[in-house]
């Protein structure tokens, strides 16, 4: 793909909810040590909603002969999804989405001032039925059809649980299952037209089955079951009966394991009732640090039904089905709140934290650590993608950086 060094453009939404400015800057290196780097600034034009910003230089640091990547800026905003589709590389930011075409180098901005989303906050984006699927933070779900570049809008008045919407999925079955902070929603047969075919699983209604409301990941097992992230650990359902895991159970590693290391200092009960509730409920009202094992943020499963849970300073994860494992920075984690999991296209398991990124190795025990040092737009990793072509995309706060051979090496 060939980006050119230049200012793409600058997003002015009306009214002030959304000013940033785009960049794209690319460096490659054949010859550059570890302690260079490729410094390209970018002059704003007169026009630019925030000069400050704007005036900022483009650091690029090639640290190895095969490192080539780009930096992409959203401004002050968290990359919290991203959605390979073709030449299209989907951005969920906090500022709304963005659709970049690899192709033409170009890129396009949806947010409630100029489509039919509702929120600009966006928390999910992939593909249903032909469609991009957009869960966002108070605007429910979107659903957008690039062939009428039309949006449709589903909420609570058509069966969803919650207004925000952290993920989706669509299984093998064709059901779609949706993550809300209100529980859980089954589609069946992906019908959202149709309101018998909604349904929604709760706190009260699975008997506590499903542990919290505060539901942050969803996925498919091997078998069909279907895995859930909370904020009271993780749950499963499997031929219409639940199961859950917290941290007395082995999920996520102990305090006196791990609170040395906690870099990261923001304490959610400190800034939420919900959140001091929660801890005075699962005991951890004592804890005055970033620190709760049962708090899944972030969930994969391989295709041999292997569950790993991102926890919050609890480090990460693994469960087999009926073991725990859990890593953390004293394994090779760059740290113990893990904001992201994903798998790149050879199956790898790659932890995002707020101190870069980590790919398991292939001994399963290590890590391989990538900072922006090797090309990452920011050590804080909330989302990865895929490309067609091999890439790997990556979003932190601020930007997203595109490693256009996937650190191979």
């Amino acid at each position: 793909m060939k980006l050119n060094l230049k200012l793409l453009g600058a997003v002015v939404v009306a009214g002030g909810v959304i000013g940033a400015a785009y960049y794209f800057g690319r460096s490659s290196s054949n010859a550059v040590s570890a302690t260079e780097s490729a410094t390209t600034a970018v002059a704003a034009p007169a026009s630019a909603p925030h000069p400050a910003a704007a005036d900022q230089m483009m650091n690029v640091a090639a640290t190895s002969n095969d490192v080539r990547f780009s930096h992409f800026r959203v401004g002050n905003r968290n990359v919290k999804s991203m959605f390979a589709d073709g030449k299209y590389i989907w951005i969920g930011t906090s500022g709304g989405v963005v659709r970049y075409d690899t192709e033409a180098d170009d890129y396009k901005m949806f947010n409630n001032q100029n489509s039919g989303l509702l929120s600009n906050g966006i928390f999910h984006i992939s593909k249903v039925f032909g469609r991009i699927a957009v869960g966002t933070y108070g605007g429910g779900l979107s659903l957008y059809d690039p062939s009428k570049d039309s949006w449709e809008n589903i909420n609570i008045p058509q069966g969803l649980a919650d207004q925000f919407v952290y993920d989706l999925i669509v299984t093998k079955k064709g059901d779609v299952w949706i993550a809300t902070w209100s529980g859980a929603n089954r589609v069946k047969g992906g019908n959202f037209s149709n309101p018998t075919a909604w349904e929604t699983f709760t706190m009260e209604n699975t008997k506590g089955g499903l542990p919290n409301p505060w539901v942050y990941g969803v996925e498919e097992g091997q078998n069909g079951e279907i895995w859930f992230a909370t904020e009271n650990g993780l749950a499963r359902y499997k031929e219409g009966q639940w199961q859950n895991w917290q941290h007395k159970d082995g999920l996520g590693a102990d305090l006196e394991l791990v609170k040395d290391a906690i870099q990261f200092k923001s304490d959610p009960g400190k800034a939420s009732m919900h959140h001091a509730r929660q801890k005075d409920e699962q005991g951890l009202h004592n804890v005055n640090v970033a620190y709760n094992p049962n708090y899944v943020i972030s969930m994969v499963v391989q295709a041999d039904g292997t569950v790993w849970c991102g926890t919050w300073g609890g480090g990460l994860a693994r469960f087999d089905g009926k073991n725990w494992r859990n890593y953390t920075t004293a394994d090779g984690l760059p740290a113990n709140h893990i904001f992201m999991l994903s798998q790149d296209a050879k199956g790898q398991l790659w932890a995002g934290t707020n101190q870069g990124m980590a790919r398991l190795k292939v001994d399963g025990k290590t890590f391989e650590v990538k900072t922006v040092a090797d090309g990452l737009f920011a050590d804080n990793v909330f989302s990865m993608a895929n490309a067609p072509d091999g890439s790997v995309w990556v979003g932190s706060f601020g930007g997203v950086a595109h490693i256009e051979n996937g650190w191979v090496k």
